[in-house]
């Protein structure tokens, strides 16, 4: 083993069970998170980043359940956004700027409009994104301009 991983593992106290463990919850995070953002990416109507595409969330449902699903909604929105940041990082697996994409989307703020586009209009994501929906015989995504 190498000096400084053998170091770092005694530093942190751990055996190589809890290595094991690191390594096997890395796999099932990055597998769970391709497979998540993967299923959004299909399912996501191709005129999602038109100006014409409705965004009212459960709007003919009771005010009671509509805000709870709003709230639930931006929760979740934060932890993926958070997840993104993280997946972000060098040596973190997952997918870090589809995820914050995701987590985005389901944020309600002002400006919102313009941050996805300008996430999804990034032409290396764009060409991930539409290579997903085309191995899934979907149709690209359309974009407004600016």
């Amino acid at each position: 083993m190498l000096d400084w991983l053998k170091e770092l593992t005694n530093t942190l106290g751990l055996t190589g069970r809890g290595v094991v463990w690191i390594i096997l919850f890395s796999v099932v995070t990055f597998v769970v998170s391709l497979a998540v953002t993967v299923v959004v990416l299909i399912k996501l109507p191709d005129t999602y980043f038109k100006a014409e595409h409705g965004r009212e969330f459960w709007v003919e449902s009771h005010p009671v359940l509509r805000w709870g699903g709003i709230i639930l909604k931006n929760l979740l929105g934060v932890v993926l956004v958070l997840f993104g940041v993280v997946m972000s990082l060098p040596g973190v697996p997952g997918q870090g700027v589809l995820t914050i994409l995701m987590g985005v989307m389901l944020l309600d703020f002002p400006g919102k409009r313009r941050l996805e586009l300008k996430l999804v209009s990034r032409p290396k994501v764009l060409r991930a994104i539409n290579g997903i929906r085309r191995r899934f015989d979907r149709s690209p995504l359309l974009l407004d301009e600016g």
